[in-house]
């Protein structure tokens, strides 16, 4: 940026002994500054020291403009590259919150800020902050350069000019300001939509509703594009008015001139200069006022990636607590309760329950009963605000329930499946080269999918789809039990994991897994009291109480 600067005095500096040397050379040569620089380069006559000049001059605009080519390139390359960290940062700050964090927001806000934010940060607010940068240290240049030439007419140009763009600053920065906040509300609002929509696609199809969607999107699309629209209309308001004034500006000053006693010829050097000043002073005026205008439309949109990145994250923590918790003897629950805020209601209160290595629970309860809640807590996704959850006498707490989710595994109701092979969703986390074959092949046998994957074409190298489209639930639910048992967990959480199977395949599975695996101990949710027969004890959860335990002969009664 200063060598840019500085590239830019000497190029406009030049304008005036080139076009005096046009109009009148002895002028250059009676020069003492110029003297010793013509004796060095023996410039001695008329034509050769116009040639000296023009030489020098193509030479200075060369280097100017190779200058500010280079700091384009570098601000450019240095803005994308900070815009790139920002999104990756954002994203591994969103991973590492806790549960919590993710309960109480949308994805969708997430999502949006680490893309469209982030990008529209780059391109709205750390690109123009650059450019304000560098276009400061050029304009500042130019301006010594003018004020050097004639102070007067470059101080009252410059003056002008700035008053017209700081006027027009004033006169639109609600305008900005307000469409600043709908790009932010609304891009939120469209990341939305589309997860929504092709989250629901099925719905959709079957009840015919893509109009409503189509509509939502339409109109949420159409606000975001109509915001960054009066963003660039704001943006070139100033610049035609500007170039006409110039010309005007141009034009009185050479009926100035044309009054002096040396009339034009005398002032054309300085008109040169001046006319050339404002060619390069313009520009960077709307460079700088287009800048700032974006800068305005894109801080909220900074601000929610600022406001992200500064969540404090769980990284550290987690990362230091990774020692893994042994679980030998028993599991205890000991006078728990919770709830998700200060003021919300109570959803688990006094919850007792020992869990012995090897068994078998059973959970069930109604709706909102505290079954996926008790649930999170056991795997370490959220703190209980009262009681104690103790693995063989060592209290989970935030800081070393790391070292205890490496010894459970979870299977949900809907399965998450990536659009990668069998193979590699079973053993989803781990890199390609160092997947364990045979152990994904022991797993998909335990959980009485091995025969289905061989059917397929491509057998464990079948891509599945997004979500695991291209294959039925109780294919997805196998699947996920088979990564469950991939990990080789000492605990086995079943959320509702075999309610798509049939109750032959369901018991075959579960008989399956058990035979192999003394030693594992599950919990087991279920709306379907058949599903729990194999259970050593269920408990029942009834408005955050356990209202009822035993055996599953005495809970069928």
């Amino acid at each position: 940026m200063v060598f840019s600067a500085f590239a830019e005095i000497i190029s406009i500096g030049l304008v005036v002994p080139f076009l005096s040397a046009i109009t009148n050379p002895s002028v250059i040569f009676e020069s003492d500054m110029v003297q010793p620089v013509l004796s060095f380069f023996s410039v001695e006559s008329d034509y050769s020291l116009i040639v000296f000049l023009t030489f020098a001059f193509c030479i200075a605009a060369i280097t100017s403009a190779g200058l500010r080519l280079a700091t384009l390139w570098m601000q450019t390359s240095l803005c994308y590259s900070i815009g790139a960290y920002l999104s990756s940062q954002i994203y591994k700050n969103s991973l590492y919150q806790s549960y919590s964090v993710h309960l109480s927001r949308n994805s969708s806000e997430f999502i949006s800020t680490i893309v469209s934010k982030t990008s529209a940060s780059t391109s709205y607010a750390i690109l123009p902050s650059l450019n304000i940068l560098s276009s400061s240290f050029v304009l500042l240049a130019i301006i010594l350069t003018l004020v050097l030439i004639h102070p007067v007419i470059a101080l009252t140009s410059f003056v002008l000019f700035t008053f017209l763009y700081g006027g027009v600053i004033l006169l639109t920065r609600k305008k900005l300001d307000s469409d600043s906040e709908k790009i932010s509300y609304e891009q939120d609002q469209v990341i939305k939509i589309l997860q929504e929509g092709f989250g629901s696609i099925r719905d959709i199809l079957v009840s015919n509703t893509q109009e409503v969607y189509l509509e939502a999107y339409s109109l949420s699309f159409n606000r975001l594009q109509r915001a960054w629209s009066n963003v660039e209309i704001i943006k070139g308001i100033p610049r035609y008015v500007i170039e006409a004034l110039s010309v005007i500006v141009i034009c009185l000053l050479a009926l100035f001139f044309y009054s002096q006693p040396n009339g034009v010829i005398g002032a054309i050097p300085i008109l040169g200069a001046m006319a050339l000043g404002a060619q390069r002073m313009l520009p960077i005026l709307q460079l700088l006022y287009s800048s700032f205008s974006s800068l305005r439309a894109g801080f909220a949109s900074l601000s929610d990636v600022l406001e992200l990145l500064a969540e404090p994250s769980n990284e550290i923590l987690i990362k230091s607590s990774n020692k893994e918790i042994s679980f030998k003897n028993k599991i205890r629950i000991e006078n728990l309760q919770f709830k998700y805020s200060p003021d919300g209601p109570m959803i688990l209160d006094g919850i007792d329950l020992e869990i012995p290595k090897g068994s078998m629970i059973g959970i069930i309860g109604t709706t909102g009963s505290g079954k996926s809640t008790l649930i999170d807590i056991v795997m370490g996704l959220l703190q209980p605000n009262a009681g104690k959850f103790i693995v063989d006498d060592v209290i989970i707490t935030e800081t070393n329930k790391l070292g205890w989710q490496s010894v459970i595994a979870h299977v949900p109701q809907a399965i998450f499946l990536a659009d990668i092979s069998i193979a590699e969703n079973i053993a989803l986390g781990t890199s390609v080269d160092e997947i364990d074959y045979d152990l994904v092949e022991d797993a998909a046998r335990q959980a009485q999918i091995h025969k289905s994957i061989m059917s397929w074409s491509d057998g464990y190298s079948t891509i599945v789809g997004e979500r695991g489209a291209r294959i039925s639930g109780g294919q997805r639910q196998r699947i996920g039990i088979a990564r469950a048992l991939y990990k080789k967990a000492s605990v086995i959480i079943l959320d509702e994991a075999t309610s798509a199977l049939d109750s032959e395949t369901e018991i075959s599975v579960m008989q399956s897994i058990l035979s192999s695996n003394e030693d594992l101990t599950f919990l087991i949710v279920a709306h379907k009291l058949k599903t729990l027969q194999g259970c050593t004890k269920i408990i029942e959860l009834s408005e955050g109480k356990i209202s009822r335990q035993g055996l599953y002969s005495e809970i069928i009664k």
